[in-house]
């Protein structure tokens, strides 16, 4: 699959996560969830657009540095923006060595991250199950490491094969590679960043929802370990399928 191109210009991983099929043959409701790269980057201009997608809710996974730094979506009306922070190591204090596999590399930070970010990740699907807050978009800076987690997290409840989970979480290298272009043309003076902050290889995605799987029993049962409870788990399927 490829990933679908954004309706604004200076997004790259911007995309609805409806459309999947469960083990029950049920399928991911579109225009309920979407996932994306950083929000700030819209600008007055895009607001026709995003305003038409019908967004509720906003949900801001960056540090609380990189919100201060780079800014947050516009304020728009009827727009609830929620900045959680589930917290993680700084990757730099594990750096990724060239030429070691880079979906182990990620997919111990995933992990990392699942037992630091309990209570960020708990809130963050709590959200989501909530029918009130949708439409709603979830992202953090490049949309593919803790956005992916999320989202992966949350289609896994739903049923959502392995497979096709790693599937979509690929399609953010496809999104890399164009906000790397973009990049160049706007900032030649920068430098790309290291391969990690880059690439989303289906590998590391499957490693860590099987990894998660050995130590809490289930997906779901990670999930009541942070504290997502029965009935949201139970909100999430009953808004998110058809």
């Amino acid at each position: 699959m490829d990933a679908p191109e954004t309706p604004f210009p200076a997004l790259f991983n911007f995309r609805d996560v409806g459309g999947y099929r469960n083990r029950d043959g049920r399928t991911v409701r579109h225009r309920r969830l979407y996932r994306s790269d950083s929000l700030h980057r819209i600008d007055e201009t895009d607001r026709a657009a995003f305003t038409a997608l019908g967004i509720r809710t906003v949900i801001d996974l960056r540090r609380p540095t990189e919100v201060a730094r780079d800014g947050r979506v516009p304020a728009y009306d009827g727009l609830t923006y929620r900045h959680i922070h589930p917290e993680h190591a700084d990757w730099a204090q594990r750096r990724y060595e060239p030429g070691a596999s880079l979906a182990r590399y990620l997919a111990d930070r995933y992990a990392d991250l699942a037992q630091t970010g309990t209570a960020g990740l708990a809130e963050a699907i709590g959200l989501i199950a909530d029918s009130a807050t949708a439409p709603v978009v979830v992202h953090c800076v490049a949309g593919k490491d803790r956005t992916g987690i999320v989202c992966a997290l949350t289609l896994s409840v739903l049923g959502v094969s392995d497979a096709d989970i790693a599937e979509d979480y690929a399609l953010s290298s496809e999104a890399s590679a164009r906000f790397s272009a973009w990049l160049a043309a706007t900032a030649p003076q920068t430098e790309e960043p290291p391969p990690p902050f880059l690439a989303s290889p289906a590998e590391a995605m499957a490693l860590f929802l099987t990894e998660l799987r050995q130590g809490h029993g289930s997906v779901e049962g990670y999930l009541r370990h942070s504290g997502v409870t029965d009935d949201q788990v139970a909100a999430l399927r009953d808004h998110l399928l058809e």
